[in-house]
């Protein structure tokens, strides 16, 4: 099973994912959609993706367009470049794959989004945003704009 999230790094919260039993462009336009209808991006927004031949398709690459968006991909052999989104997967895996056997695939998908939806965004404390969630913290930064 592959996991695919659009991951806001101002706030660090995961605005966008889906999952697929297979690694293409289906699963990251599933995200990026989802992304799409939860920010209402405005146009300029810069996204970054790595190299993957998924975030190259034509459909992805058009669907960014038609919303306005920028296209940015991690430098040619540079793991380092998407390491916010890296960090984010060994944190779903340690905290919930890990620990779990799922059966069938959709008790997996259920699981992942119960996670995402349910503690990871809301919930969950970040260190690099004060101690707080990753919701409570776009909350008070739009109190402060």
């Amino acid at each position: 099973m592959y996991l695919a999230i659009i991951l806001d790094l101002y706030s660090r919260r995961i605005v966008g994912w889906g999952t697929r039993d297979r690694l293409k462009k289906d699963l990251a336009i599933t995200a990026l959609k989802r992304a799409i209808v939860t920010r209402q991006p405005p146009p300029g927004l810069i996204h970054h993706s790595d190299r993957g031949s998924q975030y190259c398709s034509y459909d992805y690459r058009r669907l960014l367009a038609a919303n306005g968006m920028q296209s940015s991909m991690s430098g040619k052999g540079n793991c380092y470049d998407n390491s916010m989104v890296e960090t984010v997967f060994k944190t779903i895996k340690s905290e919930l794959v890990w620990r779990t056997s799922f059966q069938p695939r959709q008790q997996a998908t259920n699981a992942l989004g119960r996670y995402i939806e349910g503690f990871y965004n809301p919930i969950r404390r970040h260190s690099a945003l004060a101690c707080k969630s990753l919701t409570k913290f776009e909350a008070a930064m739009a109190e402060t704009e």
